[in-house]
């Protein structure tokens, strides 16, 4: 059966040097023929790991409360495999995390699904976490009750400020009482699993420009000028992450109906180009959305003719 609303979950882990983690987390995401493990992006400097995942999600016809989607019990054999095989306590990256399973943010992707499917999906996903494992999960955009932004939550609970050696983060970063209240979840949070944030909102690529320079401030300058809060593109967030020797990345997140990763690529030069510095060619970390949508039908339509081969037989 072919389902109209198709949902996107992209599930952000603290983990990235030990592949044998890495390796049962992801077989865990190819275990349901009914979800695709569309991608998964590594970072050896950030130690963090993205999984994207899609599937169908089925509302209810008369309130369109999401009620079903397979990528809910996948999602938590593979947090659930998370939290048993990674310790924050001995972990540490160039990327901020406040906890093993560090992020979930669901995207409606086809025309039929809506920000409302994404943003119950993820509240259920958010209660599995939070109620289910006991650990605090704090929502953000489409999940959270005022569309509170997963920065504003993010500086709440001081996901930028670095707590090693100005460039990286090691250990938990969060106090055994947190500084304000989760949405789901109890008050208190474990060294070893750290918090997780859950939330929704429209569909984002992601695109880090490589910068030949290691002085972290002045590319945090450049960074702050390519976003929306400084004149740069409204619809841009974007971090300055360490990434080798002499290399500091700008990851960034943009939305790709109002702005291009050639634009961003072209801002970054231009403002690179003021300081003195060079710049290589970014790079995509995910596939686009259409892709995404080709993939998933593609592998339905191979399962439904392998079903009817058998029943043939």
């Amino acid at each position: 059966m072919m389902h109209s609303k198709v949902i996107c979950c992209k599930l952000y882990i603290s983990e990235s040097q030990n592949a044998m983690v890495v390796d049962a987390i992801s077989r865990i995401g190819q275990k349901d023929p009914e979800v695709v493990l569309l991608s998964k992006f590594e970072d050896e400097y950030y130690n963090r790991v993205r999984y994207t995942l899609v599937s169908y999600i089925i509302s209810g016809s008369s309130t369109g409360e999401a009620v079903f989607s397979p990528i809910r019990k996948v999602l938590l054999a593979m947090i659930e495999t998370a939290f048993s095989a990674i310790n924050l306590e001995v972990h540490r990256g160039t990327h901020p995390r406040i906890g093993v399973v560090d992020d979930l943010s669901f995207h409606p992707l086809s025309q039929a699904a809506t920000m409302e499917d994404a943003a119950q999906l993820a509240k259920l996903v958010a209660s599995d976490i939070g109620n289910g494992l006991q650990v605090p999960v704090f929502l953000y955009a489409a999940a959270h009750p005022t569309g509170k932004s997963v920065s504003a939550v993010r500086r709440e609970l001081g996901y930028y400020r670095p707590n090693h050696k100005g460039i990286q983060w090691a250990g938990p970063v969060l106090p055994d009482t947190l500084p304000m209240k989760p949405d789901v979840g109890p008050i208190h949070v474990s060294h070893e699993r750290g918090a997780t944030m859950v939330g929704a909102k429209p569909f984002i690529e992601s695109y880090n420009v490589p910068i030949l320079c290691k002085d972290i401030p002045t590319v945090r300058r450049i960074t702050r000028r390519v976003t929306g809060r400084s004149g740069g593109f409204p619809t841009v967030q974007a971090l300055a992450l360490f990434h080798g020797d002499n290399c500091t990345e700008i990851a960034c997140l943009l939305d790709p109906d109002h702005v291009g990763t050639d634009q961003v690529q072209w801002l970054v030069e231009q403002i690179a180009e003021e300081q003195g510095l060079e710049v290589d060619k970014g790079y995509p970390t995910d596939l686009p959305r259409d892709i995404m949508l080709e993939r998933f039908s593609q592998k339905k339509k191979n399962m439904i003719k392998l079903s009817t081969f058998h029943r043939s037989l």
